[in-house]
């Protein structure tokens, strides 16, 4: 399988996350990439840069403020004065306004934000550039060879909605993809999101659409981050009413159960006449993943790619989660030879 990233993901090198209580080292760290990369060297799969595709895809997928606020938000930061890593501290909650962006960088910092747990830091702008760049590549050699792909991004994206990061996600990678094979003539695409949290942000930017097919199996959201979306009665709005399945699922969820909603959301996109499958691959279902409470096992995660392989369709696997980090490399190759065969 043909696999893509880029060594500009590693320019974000955040060092705080709050967690709980207490700030903590960033789950979400360079070493997850390196740990991959080794993974499929030894694999035997080849690794390729991707090329640069410009501001135009984020922009037909991102709010033009949001993309400015992200592109200089760090100079400016640092302009101001800050000696550290900016983490929000207010936001436009229920009892406040939410249609109007404050002048302030803190204001604006909170208003794009949905979450405190992801700092903003030196790099982050470009390591959102070059993750975006790794989708869309993997996704021109799908759309060109019809042959399945591998983007390794970082940072993830499924998190990351209109106009608000969070979730270690900045650019929505398999949005923006999905947006560019509409534009290159696909009727209708399908998302299916794996990833043990619920991809929020790619459900909030297609939600009243259908031309995508938004599908996400999913830690329970009474329980689980982002806790606000995710519930099975999600089904998509107007235009897009019956393109969103969402399948919530209980800590400690058997492996079977899961398999089971897998099947019925890939008959549901096959049924939704969907001409391409993305997918969120996030390998934090695995059942020592220290902030999710699946229990997937290595020989699962080949289950997993080959099921994905039976659904026949021209299919581009983005990274997403998976914060065990010895075992992320390891259980990411076992997806992509489950899917080969």
């Amino acid at each position: 399988m043909k696999t893509f990233f880029s060594d500009q993901s590693f320019r974000r090198q955040a060092a705080t996350e709050l967690h709980g209580s207490t700030l903590v080292a960033p789950y979400e760290t360079p070493r997850r990439m390196e740990i991959v990369l080794e993974a499929l060297e030894r694999a035997g799969l080849e690794v390729h840069a991707p090329g640069k595709y410009g501001l135009a895809p984020v922009e037909a997928v991102h709010d033009a403020g949001y993309i400015d606020f992200i592109a200089h938000f760090w100079p400016r930061w640092q302009a101001e004065g800050h000696p550290g890593e900016a983490i929000p501290n207010i936001w436009p909650a229920r009892t406040l306004r939410a249609d109007r962006i404050p002048r302030s960088l803190e204001g604006q910092l909170g208003y794009y934000a949905l979450a405190a747990e992801t700092s903003l830091c030196e790099g982050t702008y470009e390591a959102a550039l070059a993750s975006k760049d790794t989708a869309l590549a993997a996704l021109e050699y799908t759309l060109e060879t019809g042959k399945p792909s591998f983007g390794l991004c970082r940072p993830p994206g499924h998190h990351a909605a209109t106009d608000q990061f969070g979730g270690y996600c900045f650019f929505n990678n398999a949005a923006i993809a999905a947006q560019r094979a509409l534009d290159n003539g696909h009727k209708r695409v399908a998302v299916l999101d794996v990833d043990f949290h619920h991809g929020n942000g790619t459900q909030q930017i297609f939600y009243r659409r259908s031309d995508v097919f938004f599908a996400s199996l999913h830690g329970d959201p009474d329980v689980t981050f982002p806790y606000y979306s995710g519930y099975a009665d999600e089904t998509g709005d107007g235009e897009g009413e019956g393109f969103t399945a969402n399948y919530p699922m209980p800590p400690g969820t058997k492996v079977s159960t899961w398999m089971a909603a897998l099947d019925d959301a890939l008959e549901r996109i096959a049924r939704a006449e969907s001409e391409l499958l993305i997918v969120s691959l996030g390998v934090d279902i695995f059942e020592n993943d220290p902030i999710s409470t699946f229990t997937f096992k290595r020989d699962d995660f080949a289950a997993l790619g080959k099921r994905l392989a039976e659904a026949g369709l021209p299919c581009v696997l983005l990274m997403e989660g998976g914060y065990a980090v010895d075992d992320i490399g390891a259980n990411v190759v076992s997806v992509l030879q489950g899917f080969e065969g």
